[in-house]
């Protein structure tokens, strides 16, 4: 696999999703531009002979063997995005994982066990709230009817985007595997300094979303004096500066980016402001403290204001450790550093039902969730190869054919 390899493949999608005017990507779970990288998907899937299976909770999975075979190892990522996000973030996981298809039958190799390679859906959480939803459905970590009922900020549910009620947990699906590689876009910097395109991941921090819903009067902004006011904006502008000093304080991540305002108009104190509170640390219990702190804050300000407060945790992950013996079998076998990450990932969601693992390439700005988010093709190129390493290590031992080509395949037609 060299570098032009990998670019003739990845720009069949670059331009599915970009905003021109940013250079960002608006690829929400079942959009327009996400149908077509799932029409994409299905038809490089079968350029390859690999069927695909769907689990009626919106993954698909691609298979290179007997679906039914059992030992399968898995593979693959996500096409959504974060509003205005990089184009590398997921989508790179599933370019990669049909790359190294190709690079394997160009060896000649035959995997003695299956191998699928999966598209998640909503992992970002970007459209219905909660992240990595696909995989907690298929695991079992949300139930259908929770998630079906999730809706979007136009009041749409994900039962409807998905045309059905989702399945559920499907435990005979995961059953055929016996492990999960997902490589991603390194988000941070770690590698800039470190002669090695490619790292192991060894472990995710905990992290969670806590829904702060602040409630107070709307009046006029013209006629109410500032005494009077019962302003919730007020409340949720403290807040975001407490969660600020008391993450720096406790040595952790938070962020306040998203907000609704009720009415949202400029000359009218508003009735309600919602905010998210994004919260990460290296140990839960610094987690867990943090949001503490920053919830007693945001009440004893809400008492100065005479407006009132509500908190809800929408999603809480614990840390996840990946499999020790097989992180330390990838990092020997590709001779590359481990890495933690403070990024959720489904690979995060299936550790906790099956030996997992992850691959990060070297991003060269460290930007991740926005448009200077990237990697060069030379890097992507070796984590396409250190991919297919890893995939033929863990499927052997293999049988040799004549080896072929890997063929061009073609941009799927637009949905």
């Amino acid at each position: 696999m060299s570098s032009d390899d990998f670019r003739a493949l990845w720009d069949q999608i670059v331009p599915i999703g970009r905003d021109e005017r940013t250079g960002g990507y608006l690829r929400y779970a079942f959009s327009e531009p996400e149908l077509r990288l799932r029409d994409w998907f299905t038809a490089q899937a079968r350029a390859r002979d690999m069927p695909v299976e769907a689990d009626g909770n919106g993954n698909l999975f691609a298979w290179w063997g007997d679906p039914l075979a059992g030992g399968a190892v898995l593979t693959g990522s996500h096409f959504d995005s974060v509003p205005q996000g990089g184009g590398y973030d997921g989508p790179l996981g599933i370019v990669s994982a049909f790359a190294a298809v190709d690079v394997l039958r160009a060896r000649g190799v035959v995997p003695a066990r299956p191998i699928a390679v999966a598209a998640f859906v909503e992992e970002e959480g970007a459209r219905f709230g909660v992240p990595c939803l696909g995989s907690r459905l298929l695991t079992g970590a949300i139930t259908p009817a929770h998630a079906a009922a999730l809706t979007d900020r136009d009041g749409v549910s994900f039962a409807a985007a998905l045309g059905a009620e989702p399945a559920g947990a499907r435990p005979e699906l995961l059953g055929r595997f016996t492990a999960f590689v997902e490589l991603h876009v390194e988000q941070g910097l770690a590698l800039a300094d470190l002669d090695s395109p490619v790292a192991v991941a060894n472990l995710i921090w905990p992290h969670g979303r806590w829904r702060f819903e602040f409630t107070g009067e709307a009046n006029h902004a013209g006629t109410t004096p500032m005494t009077a006011r019962r302003d919730p904006m007020l409340t949720f502008a403290f807040t975001v500066l407490a969660a600020n000093k008391e993450a720096r304080r406790l040595g952790a991540h938070a962020t306040m980016a998203r907000v609704r305002v009720a009415p949202n108009a400029t000359n009218a104190i508003p009735s309600s402001v919602v905010g998210w509170l994004d919260a990460r640390a290296a140990e839960e219990a610094t987690v867990t403290e943090l949001v503490e702190a920053v919830r007693a804050k945001a009440a004893e300000r809400a008492r100065r204001d005479g407006t009132l407060l509500a908190v809800t945790a929408e999603s809480v992950t614990p840390p996840v450790g990946f499999d020790a013996a097989l992180g330390e079998r990838l990092r020997t076998l590709l001779r590359c550093p481990l890495l933690p990450t403070a990024a959720g990932h489904d690979a995060g969601v299936l550790a906790a039902h099956l030996p997992t693992a992850m691959l990060f390439v070297r991003n060269p700005t460290g930007v991740s969730h926005a448009p200077a988010e990237g990697a060069n093709d030379e890097d992507c190129a070796a984590g396409v190869r250190a991919l297919a390493d890893v995939l033929a290590g863990l499927t052997g031992p293999a049988q040799p054919t004549a080896a072929r080509p890997a063929q061009p395949i073609a941009p799927a037609e637009p949905a």
